[in-house]
């Protein structure tokens, strides 16, 4: 099998930037509603885009909550300023194979814009796809790269660090690579979904991609 087109997670698969969402949404909460949250509580509450979460907790100040959060994302990035370590290298090899490559993420388009900004991930893909205030809508962005490329789902892989993630991809027909690479990432959760294939360290997944790309 080669594969024509990868498609990325963004939180805890390319990078380790849950931390930041977490932290940012701490200051924002803090800021807007006088409350200190746990990261268990936050992490509770993803599902929906920034927007989405925001509006639930502030729905007669969300815009102005969502200005706070997005500066907030952006000073916080400093704890996460690069991909993970071999991230990089295997994007240039895969674009130098002409593999297609996108990002599907639940994350709102300000803070994507963001972290591809400040991770040098703009050159290398061809598009982002982000999340919604309704909730999760991963099998929609995944399909939404599929209709762009004219590529058959099973051509495609979705690369992604939770759960949610292989069950969008088995949903939509892509190869389902779980990605538990990450601190916050539950292998064992992930192995319950039943993945095409499971990998505890980029390097083993960059062997994998490099092996299914020529």
């Amino acid at each position: 099998m080669k594969l024509q087109g990868i498609i990325f997670d963004m939180d805890g698969t390319l990078a380790d930037t849950i931390p930041v969402c977490i932290a940012a949404f701490q200051q924002t909460f803090q800021q807007c509603l006088g409350q200190a949250f746990t990261a268990p509580e936050i992490e509770a509450m993803f599902g929906p885009n920034e927007e989405g979460m925001l509006q639930r907790r502030l729905p007669d100040t969300w815009p102005q909550a969502l200005d706070t959060f997005l500066a907030e994302y952006e000073r916080a990035h400093v704890i996460c300023p690069a991909p993970f370590p071999g991230i990089l290298p295997l994007l240039v090899t895969l674009r130098a194979r002409g593999l297609r490559l996108g990002i599907a993420t639940g994350k709102g388009p300000g803070s994507a814009r963001i972290s591809t900004r400040i991770l040098g991930l703009e050159p290398y893909f061809d598009g982002i796809e982000v999340g919604s205030a309704e909730g999760a809508v991963k099998p929609a962005l995944i399909r939404a790269f599929l209709t762009r490329w004219a590529v058959d789902p099973q051509l495609v892989a979705y690369v992604g660090d939770a759960p949610a993630d292989v069950d969008a991809s088995l949903q939509v027909g892509v190869v389902a690579v779980a990605a538990a690479w990450a601190s916050t990432a539950d292998a064992s959760a992930l192995a319950a979904r039943q993945p095409d294939a499971l990998f505890r360290r980029v390097v083993d997944f960059a062997a994998w991609a490099d092996q299914v790309s020529q």
